[in-house]
C-alpha cells in the first residue's frame, strides 16, 4: 500500500477548537514541509510579510493563504505565473482550523489576498465574521456551485470534495466467510464485535466527520445511543488516522492490525490496489460524510484583481485535473477525469451525508463533549 493514503488527522485539522474538519492524505502532510520551502515562485520570494500587490520593483504579487497540506504540482503554479504575469506566493498557515482562526483574527488587515482551505465545517464562522468578499468565479458554474455553502452569497467557491467513510479489509472477510457490513447499523451487530477502529473526534478530522455522520443519521436524540451500542460491541478509539489505519487496521501498512473495519476516506481504496490490479479494501459508500474545501477573495485584500485570478485558477480544468493525484481529494469541477485507479476503486460517493454548516457550528462542541461522556466515560 502506498504511503499517500488519505490522512486528515490532527496533522491537518483535527483538534477541536484549534483545527477544522477535513480530508487529506498522509502524502499531503509529508509533502507539505517541502511545499512551504519551494512553492513561492521566483528567487528570494519570502513566505512572511504583508499582503500582496506590487513590490518595490513593480512586480505583481498575490498572496495565497492556505493550510499546510496544499500540495499541487509546482509546474502548475509556475504556469499560472507565466500566463498571468502574477507572482503567486503561497503562505501555509497550519491546519485548516488554524487557517480559519487566523483569517478571522486578521480580517481587518489580512495576511494575504486570497485563501484556500476553509472547509464546510468552519465555513459558517468565516462567513459570519466577514472574512471574504463577494466574487463569483469565472467558471464557478461548472460544478463548484453544487457545493456552495449556506449563506455564502458568492463569497466562497468550492475547489475540492472529500468523503470520510468506513473502509473494510475485503480479504479478511472473504477468508473467514463473514459478510462485510454495509451500513452504520450493521456495526452494532454481534458478528462485528471487536472489529471496528475509529478516531477520536476531539483530535482527528475523520473522527469528527464520522461523529457528524452519526448525528446526521440518528439525530441529536439518537446519536449518543448509537455510540453506546458501538462501545458495547467492542469499538476501539485512537487519537488519529495514522494510528488507526497503519497500526490497527488489518489492511494497513503496518501489516499487524487486527481490526478489519476502520474510519478512513472514500479515496483510500485507490491506494491499496495489489499486483493483481484489485484493491484490497473497499469504502462502504452508505456510511460516508462529505467535506468540501473552499477558496475566496479576502475582505480588505490589497490585490483584489489578481486574487480573483487565483480563485479562477483553482477551479480551472488544468488545476482540477491534478486535484486527485496531488491532494488526494475529488475535484469540484464537473467532467474532470479521475485517475484510472480511482475510477476502479474510489469513485466519488453519490449519497454522502451532510449537515448544514450552521447546525455543525451550533452543535459541534456539544456533540463532541457528549461523545466523550458516552465513549470515554
Amino acid at each position: 500500500m502506498r504511503r499517500n493514503v488519505a490522512d486528515r488527522s490532527a496533522v491537518r485539522r483535527g483538534v477541536l477548537g484549534r483545527t477544522a474538519l477535513g480530508r487529506t492524505a498522509l502524502g499531503r502532510a509529508v509533502r507539505a514541509g517541502a511545499l512551504v520551502a519551494t512553492v513561492a515562485l521566483g528567487a528570494g520570494c519570502s513566505l512572511v510579510g504583508g499582503s500582496g500587490g506590487s513590490d518595490a520593483g513593480g512586480e505583481r504579487k498575490v498572496v495565497l493563504v492556505t493550510h499546510n497540506s496544499f500540495s499541487p504540482p509546482k509546474e502548475l503554479l509556475e504556469d499560472f505565473q507565466k500566463r498571468t504575469g502574477v507572482k503567486l506566493e503561497v503562505r501555509a498557515s497550519g491546519d485548516g482550523g488554524a487557517l480559519t482562526n487566523q483569517l478571522v483574527l486578521t480580517k481587518s488587515n489580512p495576511i494575504g489576498d486570497v485563501a484556500f482551505g476553509v472547509d464546510s465545517t468552519f465555513a459558517s464562522r468565516a462567513l459570519d465574521e466577514g472574512v471574504f468578499q463577494p466574487y463569483r468565479a469565472a467558471e464557478g458554474d461548472r460544478g463548484p456551485q453544487r457545493y456552495a455553502p449556506q449563506g455564502g452569497q458568492d463569497r466562497l467557491t468550492a475547489v475540492d470534495v472529500g468523503d470520510v467513510c468506513l473502509n473494510v479489509d475485503t480479504g479478511w472477510f472473504q477468508q473467514r466467510g463473514v459478510a462485510e457490513p454495509k451500513t452504520l447499523d450493521d456495526l452494532t451487530q454481534p458478528q462485528y464485535k471487536d472489529l471496528l477502529v475509529a478516531e477520536d473526534p476531539a483530535t482527528s478530522s475523520p473522527g469528527l466527520a464520522f461523529l457528524l455522520a452519526t448525528v446526521a443519521k440518528y439525530g441529536e436524540n439518537g446519536y449518543a445511543d448509537y455510540w453506546t451500542r458501538l462501545r458495547g460491541n467492542g469499538l476501539k478509539v485512537t487519537s488519529g488516522w495514522e494510528e488507526a489505519y497503519n497500526q490497527d487496521f488489518s489492511a494497513g501498512t503496518g501489516g499487524k492490525g487486527q481490526r478489519p473495519i476502520v474510519v478512513s476516506y472514500a479515496s483510500s481504496p485507490a491506494f491499496t490496489i495489489g499486483d493483481d490490479g484489485k484493491p484490497r479494501t473497499k469504502a462502504l459508500l452508505d456510511t460516508c460524510y462529505r467535506q468540501v474545501e473552499y477558496a475566496g477573495v479576502l475582505a480588505n485584500a490589497k490585490n483584489v484583481d489578481d486574487a480573483r485570478k487565483v480563485v479562477d485558477f483553482l477551479v480551472s480544468p488544468e488545476f482540477q485535473a491534478k486535484v486527485a493525484e496531488s491532494m488526494y481529494v475529488y475535484p469540484a469541477r464537473e467532467g474532470v477525469t479521475l485517475p484510472e485507479a480511482w475510477q476502479r476503486a474510489a469513485p466519488l460517493p453519490e449519497r454522502s451525508a451532510e449537515l448544514p454548516a450552521d447546525q455543525v457550528k451550533a452543535g459541534r462542541e456539544r456533540w463532541v463533549e457528549q461523545w466523550r461522556k458516552t465513549v470515554r466515560g
